[in-house]
């Protein structure tokens, strides 16, 4: 614990350099920064009470929580029939293994390798993993967090497909070369007994039957192996004669195979759209070949060839016909059908249309014995985008309601926030306006993906993400205990006008596409305030009701000047920047910027919003509701700029935000404007630089010189769409912005980019000279003290802009509650400026006791209830000033992050304590002060992929970890960090990756994690014998031991295949959770690996006895030869 006297600092401070000059760090990375004081000890004088700061780097450690979402780039898919649980494989190598809601489990290869096909070891508690770099791996499922137990990766020969008979510890591998090898599931060595190609077809064939498409045993003898090769070869081999027992050739190629339970049959799925049900007692010919979805020719010939059937399963029932289920198939004369999944039921065809391209299907059965009827009830569908599942038992094939969070990309993901112990009567409103919503149709079964074991754990208290989309939605979710399920979806595209086909270009020419997009959005979980700023350059205020209601949408219209320029206005203005409150009202209508201005000459637009809001009333249902909309317009021909940054306050009903332009300060209560002018006349006369007025410049254009106004598709080539908001540096507007942003992305820690920003803040003159744009980047309403010499504190407005100045603003709010409503809010400057390097990212303050002081607000109320028949009621506010207790003192700190560095300023004095500068090389996209352990600090992220904390208010580096290169602009613009320790950004365009920096919560993560495996029996086999179902196993289960063990088949080419261990041992076990699995598991792996070493020392004693006794007999034989000769016959 570490105490700081601020008297005693002070008074220290008299020897120091200024601040201007105090930001010499010379590290070169994230963690090279320093904490030096800086300022005189100038007007603070007042004594001090002592700050104790309880946070120390031990209550920091990061590590990754949990992942939600769709898996991205699916690839594979597997099922466990007795455990029930589900695992989909991805291109980029990740593994998502799913049972009930709350059991989510993320694991990766460490190669990055896609994932070909995936296989359970069925109520083994183990997958098996094929990947595209011609590895097999064995997952240890027995653990919370799975590792990998053994890996065996291919060297001569490319994997194409696996097979794992159920109560088998031989894995099938089918290759390219159209080999067949055989794998010991416990040891992942390869056994020397190989299916070689050339053995396996007839000598006579004069082609290679390209890579094998399919492996499986006879459901009636598992010693018979049926492989399907690529060009329409099919072969029944016997396992133990080491020969073909049949044949079968088929003039289109193979995608899948499938058997009927009774292995007499199988039915294969072909290239031309064709199904063809072969019988081993007569290979020559199929007995059978449909094409389903082919057309019947008139002159009875075959009917013509369709797409390709990629997968079939043929599914036996007890008291109906067989399901024989299909991807695929459709005819070419149909290009623009969806894709398909067929269930043919008899003589019933049913076609279900996805939204996606399938990846792969599964049919969900009762039994897990291959050789039973297979009674199947549910069909997982996966596809590229999606996971469903349908009903197999109802005639109508409903889906499933799915409980996992894997719509989050429905709309592309644009922003997020992230809010930890927020009041907890939120969820359940939340939940009760948005289930109203639900939609109907779905099966009444249960979700059959039910495997695994959760529970809520040690951490309680209520989280909730809210994301914004691409498409005007916003979507609130119930984070709480590392679980994600979706409270509430708000559609904000319903205040604005549908735009026809022909008007598209006419008004809403800033975006090509997605005008609706979420690109800022602001909530104050307290008065359920709740504001976004859209890509179209509006702002929506929303208040919450638990009431519908019916009612016209208000509009105001906001004039943001682009440039310091002379401009010839038609009725110019004569009125100061600030009017005092007698011309305050006048100006009001001016500002408005009423659609009734005179547009310029010809077809050049002026005051002319991007949309149109609705002007009949609107139904709104309960939960929230638009109260006001306020769009930025067009000037003198160009269109607005995008808003970059958003600040609401309900205590003080004002809303402001800010772009490139300048700043906007509305009042939402009643309705109008108080303030929009250009950032550099909210200097006034303590503007620090000198700046000359400048002439508009001529024929701009559009394309060139607004990138950040342009459609999101521009921005994104991948799913997710990207907006240029705050998180960047927005003083680097320079005279080629598309290069400039391209570079950025491409290197944000690049040398051209430093030099661009050192520019941009040391010769400021020639910056503003290329353009006068500086952005407003953070804004903050807070009682603070506005001015030096101020006594208590008042409402104020900081504002943040991108060259690193911090302008506070003083707001003279109505003395009463009553005349709230109708005299007028007085928004004027308060003459201070502060300074730091780099656009300012975040304010906070501390009170006189470094605790965090929380922003003003008012006590939600419903605005539309029944019993608010009077409208005197009262606001109830909370203002949190600390005036109220004047035993805490007179003073408060002022917390600021910039891009590079971190300041903490004494108030009213102005003095800097404190300056960290956090980075030289790079730049932070995120900062904030947040709550942990009862303590306050403030979290960054570097683009660097540095993340690091800071302690208040003495910015002392607490945390400093390099954990995640910003590989991609997504992750800069979704990461946030949240109180509890808690952060999240998006790791892909369909998932959401929270993650911890709390040491407690990483001590307490396996608690709250679910298990994947639990105990549970395996079904008994139908018809089998007391001793077998005692055993639970087969009768061929020996002979397998027998035929592919090292005794008989020897050992394989070393050259083939390399072993290598894996971390999952007892290394990986030590991260299990405690209790009887924990236990099992441990002494499972710990009897596995003596059993591997015993039977290595068995195996070396047998062979070391075996020369023994060969030699012998050889000296035995020897001493017989030569028994009888004399010396001389030698």
């Amino acid at each position: 614990m570490k105490k700081f006297n601020f008297r005693k600092v002070l008074d220290g401070l008299t020897a120091s350099s200024p601040v201007g000059s105090s930001g010499g760090g010379s590290g070169s990375g994230a963690g090279g920064g320093s904490v030096h004081p800086g300022g005189t000890a100038g007007a603070a004088g007042t004594p001090r009470e002592e700050i104790q700061e309880t946070l120390t780097s031990d209550y920091f450690q990061i590590c990754k929580t949990v992942r939600h979402g769709f898996p991205y780039l699916p690839t594979a898919l597997a099922f466990d029939p007795v455990q029930k649980i589900l695992a989909i494989g991805t291109r980029t190598g990740a593994i998502r293994i799913l049972g009930r809601p709350g059991v989510d489990c993320y694991c990766q290869h460490e190669s990055g390798a896609a994932v070909l096909q995936l296989q359970f070891l069925i109520n083994e508690g183990a997958l098996v993993s094929a990947c595209a770099d011609d590895a097999l791996h064995l997952w240890n499922l027995r653990q919370k967090r799975p590792a990998v137990l053994h890996s065996l990766k291919f060297n001569r020969e490319r994997i194409t497909y696996c097979h794992l008979p159920f109560q088998s510890k031989w894995l099938y591998v089918g290759t390219e070369r159209g080999n067949t090898h055989i794998v010991n599931i416990e040891s992942f060595i390869l056994s020397g007994y190989v299916i070689m190609w050339n053995k396996a077809i007839e000598l006579s064939t004069k082609t290679h039957p390209g890579p094998v498409v399919h492996l499986s045993d006879s459901p009636r003898d598992e010693g018979k192996l049926l492989i399907g090769y690529e060009n329409g070869t099919i072969v029944f081999w016997d396992l133990r004669s080491k020969r073909a027992d049949l044949r079968a050739y088929y003039d289109e190629a193979i995608h899948s195979v499938a058997w009927h339970h009774e292995g007499k049959q199988f039915m294969c799925s072909h290239s031309d759209g064709s199904l063809t049900l072969w019988n081993l007692k007569s290979p020559n010919r199929p007995f059978q070949t449909t094409i389903p979805h082919g057309k019947v020719q008139r002159d009875g010939k075959k009917p013509e060839s369709c797409k390709p059937i990629l997968k079939v399963e043929y599914k036996t029932c007890k008291n109906s016909e067989p399901f024989v289920i299909f991807s695929g198939g459709l005819s070419y004369d149909k290009p623009c059908r969806r894709p398909s999944l067929t269930i043919m039921h008899g003589k019933a065809i049913t076609v279900l249309e996805m939204d996606h391209p399938i990846v792969d299907f599964l049919t969900l059965c009762e039994t897990p014995y291959p050789n039973e009827f297979q009674e199947p009830y549910a069909v997982v569908v996966l596809l590229e985008k999606d996971l469903i599942v349908v009903d197999l038992t109802q005639s109508n094939f409903p889906i499933f309601e799915n409980p996992y969070p894997i719509d989050i990309h429905e709309s592309p993901v644009t922003c997020t926030e992230y809010f930890a112990d927020c009041p907890p009567d939120l969820i359940p409103v939340l939940y009760s306006v948005g289930a109203k919503h639900k939609k109907q149709g779905y099966s009444n079964k249960e979700w059959p993906i039910s495997g695994g074991a959760w529970n809520l754990g040690a951490q309680t208290y209520p989280e909730i993400i809210i994301t914004g989309h691409a498409d005007g939605s916003v979507k609130f979710w119930d984070a709480s205990a590392i679980t994600l399920q979706m409270l509430y979806k708000l559609k904000t595209s319903k205040v604005f006008e549908k735009q026809k086909v022909g008007e598209g270009k006419a008004t809403a020419e800033i975006v090509e596409e997605d005008p609706f997009a979420i690109q800022m959005m602001y909530w104050c979980p307290e008065s359920r305030i709740f504001c976004v700023a859209g890509v179209s350059a509006y702002v929506i205020v929303y208040k919450f009701s638990k009431h519908e209601v019916n009612t016209e949408i208000a509009s105001l219209e906001v004039r943001l000047q682009c440039e310091v320029e002379d401009i010839i206005t038609p009725e110019p203005e004569t009125n100061p920047p600030f009017p005092d409150a007698s011309s305050q009202l006048p100006s009001l209508k001016s500002l408005s910027g009423s659609t009734n201005t005179v547009a310029c000459e010809g077809t050049m637009k002026d005051s002319i919003p991007c949309l149109s809001v609705k002007a009949r009333p609107v139904r709104m249902p309960p939960g929230y509701q638009a109260d006001l909309v306020i769009q930025l317009v067009w000037v003198d021909g160009e269109p607005p700029q995008q808003i970059t940054s958003l600040a609401v306050n309900s205590a003080y009903g004002l809303v402001a935000f800010g772009n490139c332009s300048g700043l906007a300060v509305v009042d939402f209560m009643q309705k109008t404007v108080l303030l929009s002018m250009g950032t550099l006349d909210l200097y006034g006369s303590s503007d620090p630089y000198q700046r000359q007025p400048r002439s508009p410049r001529k024929s701009r254009q559009f394309a060139a010189d607004n990138f950040c106004m342009r459609g999101l598709s521009n921005f994104y080539p991948d799913l997710t769409k990207r907006i240029r908001t705050s998180y960047q540096s927005l003083t680097e507007l320079s005279d080629s912005p598309v290069s400039l942003e391209l570079e950025r992305c491409k290197s944000p820690t690049s040398e051209n980019r430093e030099n661009s920003f050192s520019r941009s803040r040391s010769s400021s003159v020639s910056s503003i000279d290329r353009d006068s744009k500086e952005a407003i980047t953070a804004l903050y309403f807070m009682e603070s003290f506005a001015r030096k010499n101020d006594s208590a504190v008042s409402s104020c407005l900081w504002v943040g802009t991108g060259l690193g100045m911090v302008i506070i603003l003083s707001l003279n709010l109505p003395a009463s509650d009553d005349l709230r409503q109708s005299e007028p809010v007085v928004v004027s400057p308060s003459g201070t400026v502060l300074t730091l390097k780099g656009a300012v990212l975040t304010f906070a303050c501390l009170d006189c006791m470094g605790t965090l002081t929380h922003r003003p607000y008012e006590v939600w109320r419903d605005p539309h209830s029944a019993d608010d028949g009077d409208k005197t009621r009262k606001r109830k506010l909370v203002m949190h000033s600390p005036s109220s207790s004047q035993d805490m003192g007179d003073h408060q700190f002022a917390v600021i992050c910039s891009e590079k560095q971190a300041k903490v300023f004494s108030l009213p004095s102005q003095t800097c304590l404190y300056v960290h500068n956090i980075t030289e090389t790079s730049f932070l996209l995120r900062a904030d002060v947040v709550t942990l352990c009862n303590s306050v600090c403030l979290a960054c992220f570097c683009a660097n992929g540095h993340i690091m904390t800071l302690s208040l208010p003495s910015l002392r580096p607490l945390l400093d970890i390099n954990y995640l290169p910003v590989t991609d602009m997504r992750i800069a613009r979704t990461f946030c960090f949240t109180n509890e320790g808690q952060a999240l950004y998006l790791s892909s365009p369909t998932e959401i990756q929270r993650l911890t920096y709390s040491q407690e919560m990483c001590d307490n993560l396996q608690d709250m994690l679910g298990d994947l495996f639990t105990p549970v029996e395996t079904p008994e086999a139908q018809n089998r014998g007391f001793l077998k179902g005692l055993f639970g196993g087969s009768g061929q289960a020996f002979d397998r031991e027998e035929l592919f063990g090292e005794a008989t088949a020897g050992k394989a080419s070393r050259s083939l295949a390399q072993h290598i261990p894996g971390s999952g041992g007892i290394e990986g076990v030590r991260g299990a959770a405690g209790g009887v699995i924990g236990d099992l598991t441990r002494a499972r792996i710990a009897l596995d690996e003596r059993g591997q070493k015993l039977g290595e020392l068995d195996e070396r004693t047998a062979s070391m006895m075996a020369s023994a006794e060969a030699f012998s007999k050889h000296a035995h034989e020897v001493m017989l030869k030569y028994k009888d000769k004399k010396w001389y016959q030698f």
